[in-house]
């Protein structure tokens, strides 16, 4: 299992490496149950899928930058370790399927020999820092985000205050007030402003999709971007002390705004600020390493069909700020590819661009420094691929998760209705190849990895039963969704439910009735001045269960009748603490707060003995059956079961002595007392526990 470790120069990335290794071995050997073992396998990026016995991986490209090294290295990595195919997702990650878990550790190796990292692209963690693809050679940006998510992504990235919270934690940048980096969905969206010369964001707070979308809320007009770094810590620290752990449906961020309230939730950030050792940081954007294209000479192409080149360039064809650069935008059918393409798309980006990809929110990829001269010539290498397919953005350009194909929770296919919802568009309509206006999304099931509800035409997953009890996949129509800009965005409505293939007769009326009656509005304005009944009247005969025939018990891009069959979901990374496990994971927390503390991060070495406090309160809390929902939850818990009562005596209130992290700056000498409170208290309550334990033992 360890034959990697002298290949990995990184000796933080070896010791990951090496941790999933010894940890998949004591899984296997029985030593830790599977809920354990779930927690840390999703936080490395790797993720059960529907198929038994093999993984999904998902690698982190942060913000969707990759350079061409990098996507030659995933390319060899999923010929070697998987199929040959990749996924672009939603978040601008790319995953990889059917992995044997056993291999992922030399998987992982493999990637970082280029700096690809596996590490929390799932779990309860800050996931992808995602951003605009166009950032860098947006002509309406005030100026580049690309520097401040790449500072923000390797800050928090193994950072002990985030690596354990009770949900994952998304993370947005927007180039412009357009917001494409979708700012209002998101727990923190940070949209790029200039105020009076200095660089800063608006910042958007608590969004998100999923059941119940929630749009975010305005935390601060202006930012100024040496600050960013520190307010995202502090929502962090409020988030890991107040989110809810227990129940996995209220756990987001979007939850505990709504129960707190934004001032409450201030207020919190304001009480962090003394624990936060840096007040500012300060982001030397001229430090980052901006793209270089080459200097090459034009080859000499013939176009053979200049009316599909024309059109392709009316539709694909990204204006760029440099002088005489465009980006090229690529339609990636359902964000999925080969191998072989992705080696020959590096070769071509390396030798005629700037060496780099941008993957993009809508599962597209982005080419950014093409000499405007080169166009023709590119056009001509990317028809080879087969990646010429106009209308990048556009209508045409439908979204979706994986569904069913491979994800545990897929209700109904995604991938097989947008192939032919794509399909019916292109031929029927025709005119919606060029038009930006309707943004089309599905997902597989409700938690919307297809961002279906905020689409302007969504599709859902679900199941419709006829009256004689059998079940066919069903869609539900969802309309009005969109984004307004500058962090403003309104979610679609649930309008009605019909079987999947009645899916491209619904979307027949819908883009009928608007080609009719719209009269030059926008979608999203045109639906919210019709409303949500008199679509349902459009639309509504085509729920009727009652006649449905054999064609609809059959999925799309399915040849079997459908069988429901749902699994575990892994994205919350849900694990069931013993107790036992509990004091060990408390040990463990205060080790690594020792080598914080010697390697003088002393920030780090704080939090992970916080982290051993709480954990430890956690475990005698959990032996009486009290509910450990919140961090905060435990500690007022613990003072009123444990020392109120008399049980267990401390010097102090147990509030005040976690508390401590509040109250102190992050200094050396606090951290080294801070550490010794938490390995005291750990002695104490383990002596109680087994004084109790044995009390017990002995009235049996």
């Amino acid at each position: 299992m360890r034959s990697f470790e002298t290949e990995i120069e990184n000796p933080i990335v070896e010791r990951d490496i090496i941790e999933l290794a010894d940890k998949i071995a004591a899984f296997k050997n029985l030593q830790i149950d599977e809920e354990k073992f779930r927690s840390l396998r999703l936080a490395r990026g790797v993720y059960g899928q529907r198929q038994e016995g093999v993984q999904m991986i998902r690698i982190k490209v942060p913000y969707g930058k990759l350079k061409s090294n990098q996507l030659r290295r995933i390319a060899a990595v999923s010929d070697e370790y998987s199929r040959g195919r990749l996924h672009i997702t939603t978040r601008q990650d790319i995953q990889i399927h059917y992995v044997s878990l056993e291999r992922t550790p030399q998987l992982w190796a493999d990637l970082e020999k280029d700096d690809v990292t596996l590490r929390e692209a799932c779990g309860n963690v800050v996931r992808n820092v995602t951003a605009s693809e166009t950032a860098g050679i947006d002509v309406n940006e005030p100026f580049d985000v690309s520097p401040y998510a790449d500072a923000l992504f390797k800050f928090f990235l193994r950072n002990p205050i985030c690596q354990e919270m009770g949900r994952k934690f998304k993370v947005s940048f927007s180039s412009t007030e357009e917001d494409t980096g979708l700012s209002y969905l998101h727990d923190l969206g940070f949209i790029a402003k200039l105020q009076n010369g200095v660089r800063g964001f608006k910042v958007m707070v608590a969004g998100g999709l999923g059941s119940q979308p929630r749009h975010a809320e305005t935390l601060y007009n202006f930012l100024p971007s040496d600050k960013i770094i520190p307010v995202m810590e502090g929502v962090l620290r409020v988030f890991d002390r107040y989110g809810e752990r227990k129940s996995r449906a209220k756990a987001r961020m979007k939850f505990l705004l709504k129960d707190i309230g934004l001032e409450a939730f201030k207020e919190l950030i304001a009480k962090e600020q003394k624990a936060i050792e840096l007040k500012t940081v300060a982001i030397d954007s001229d430090a980052y390493v901006a793209s270089i294209p080459v200097n090459v000479a034009t080859p000499s192409v013939e176009i053979k069909d200049e009316t599909a080149f024309n059109l392709w360039k009316s539709t694909n064809i990204i204006p760029q700020k440099q002088k005489g650069y465009v980006a090229i935008g690529v339609k990636v059918l359902l964000g999925d590819f080969y191998t072989d393409k992705a080696r020959l798309l590096a070769d071509l980006v390396d030798q005629y661009a700037a060496g780099e990809l941008r993957l993009t929110l809508r599962q597209n990829i982005v080419i950014p420094f093409v000499k405007e001269e080169l166009v023709p010539f590119f056009y001509q290498e990317l028809e080879k691929l087969g990646f010429v397919e106009a209308g990048y953005n556009k209508a045409v350009d439908i979204t979706a998760c994986p569904g069913t194909d491979t994800c545990n929770l897929g209700i109904a296919s995604s991938t097989g209705i947008a192939q032919e919802l794509e399909r019916v568009i292109a031929a029927e309509y025709p005119q919606y190849l060029k038009s930006e206006d309707l943004v089309i999304k599905i997902s597989g099931c409700m938690n919307a990895c297809g961002q279906h509800n905020m689409a302007n035409i969504g599709f859902q997953g679900m199941t419709v039963r006829t009256p004689d009890k059998l079940v066919a996949p069903a869609l539900q129509v969802l309309l009005g969704g969109g984004n307004l800009g500058d962090g403003n965005g309104v979610f679609a409505d649930k309008v009605v439910k019909v079987p999947s293939r009645r899916g491209p007769e619904a979307l027949r009326r819908i883009l009928n009735d608007f080609e009719a009656n719209a009269n030059g509005l926008e979608f999203v304005h045109y639906y919210k001045e019709k409303g949500e009944k008199y679509f349902y009247n459009l639309l509504s005969d085509l729920q009727d269960a009652t006649n449905l025939t054999q064609e609809d018990f059959i999925d799309w891009g399915e040849e079997e009748k459908y069988v429901k069959a749902i699994g575990i979901g892994e994205c919350a990374g849900v694990v069931i603490d013993l107790i036992a496990t509990l004091f060990l994971e408390s040990e463990e927390k205060i080790d690594n707060a020792k080598e914080a503390l010697e390697n003088k991060v002393y920030s780090g070495a704080i939090y992970y003995a916080y982290q051993s406090i709480v954990n430890s309160a956690k475990a005698m809390l959990l032996a009486e059956n009290k509910k450990t929902n919140t961090h905060a939850g435990i500690i007022s818990q613990f003072d009123e079961f444990y020392i109120a009562s008399g049980k267990i005596s401390l010097d102090t209130s147990f509030s005040d002595l976690i508390y401590q992290i509040n109250a102190a700056a992050p200094t050396k000498e606090f951290a080294t007392k801070y550490i010794n409170d938490a390995k005291d208290f750990l002695q104490k309550v383990r002596l109680y526990r087994e004084s109790a334990t044995a009390m017990a033992a002995e009235t049996v």
